[in-house]
């Protein structure tokens, strides 16, 4: 790409990404001077600071349309192409099962795991968490925690494109899932729980999942993209409620016969 072509797009990446923001920055900004009515601290930061989001947002963006898009729709092309399924040199009219995409799963998780830990919006999300719980609720564990679940969500999705099978019926089931769990799970993690699963499905992850997808659709046979291409932003969002309240579950199930025997000893110590 030269120079010029490289300005051309990031005026026009940028351009796009001023109208995005600037209706954010008014109802800010509106709320400040009409219904507040104070000035805003520290302007000439905030300025700064909106400034930077728009060359961020903007170099961003034309990277995921360069280099994050296309790969993921490439990763997912290559991964089922007849030769490398099949190997070199194999019959290609041979028939394929499930079992024989094992490496799409693999990638399909990698993909889930790997962009949820690089999401901006978890990481606040994660931070905002362990700062209001005092520490108890550790930000790197909640992200580990929600990467595992998109992991499991996108290789269940890309499953269910090669498969063929219906996208409700994964959805429906896991929401069973979610609603048994929010019945049992602790009142303080319900709502963070559900935020978790809204806050994967942001800037790095939407394009490579989708993308997968996409690749994924057109590549396998028998699948049409617009059908099956799309679905995979659902898992992404709704198995890390199901992660996030596991995670907290199984802690508390596994702290509990410590509490028990100190509560025991304690009981044991006042008797005496």
């Amino acid at each position: 790409m030269s120079p010029l072509d490289f300005l051309g797009g990031f005026l026009h990446t940028a351009f796009a990404t001023v109208l995005d923001v600037v209706p954010i920055a008014a109802i800010l900004f509106g709320f400040q001077f009409l219904v507040i009515r104070r000035a805003v601290p520290n302007l000439k930061r905030v300025l700064f600071g909106f400034l930077y989001v728009l060359i961020g947002l903007s170099l961003f963006l034309m990277g995921l349309e360069q280099a994050l898009f296309p790969l993921g729709k490439l990763m997912a092309q290559q991964l089922t192409a007849p030769e490398f399924l099949h190997g070199v040199g194999a019959d290609p009219a041979v028939s394929l099962r499930w079992e024989d995409y094992l490496w799409v799963y693999l990638f399909a998780a990698a993909i889930g795991f790997s962009t949820t830990i690089a999401e901006p919006s978890l990481l606040a999300v994660a931070i905002k968490a362990q700062s209001v719980s005092g520490g108890e609720l550790s930000a790197t564990k909640l992200r580990i925690a929600v990467a595992i679940g998109v992991a499991a969500g996108i290789a269940l999705g890309a499953f269910r494109i090669v498969t063929g099978t219906p996208l409700y019926f994964y959805i429906i089931t896991g929401y069973v899932v979610v609603l048994i769990q929010t019945l049992y799970a602790p009142k303080s993690i319900i709502a963070l729980a559900y935020d978790s699963g809204g806050v994967t499905t942001s800037t790095v992850t939407v394009p490579l999942v989708a993308a997968l997808g996409l690749g994924l659709a057109s590549s396998v046979p028998g699948r049409n993209p617009m059908l099956d291409g799309f679905g995979l932003i659902a898992f992404a969002s709704l198995f890390p409620i199901m992660a996030v309240m596991g995670y907290v579950q199984i802690s508390n199930w596994l702290n509990k016969p410590k509490d028990d025997a100190s509560a025991n000893n304690v009981s044991m110590m006042t008797k005496r």
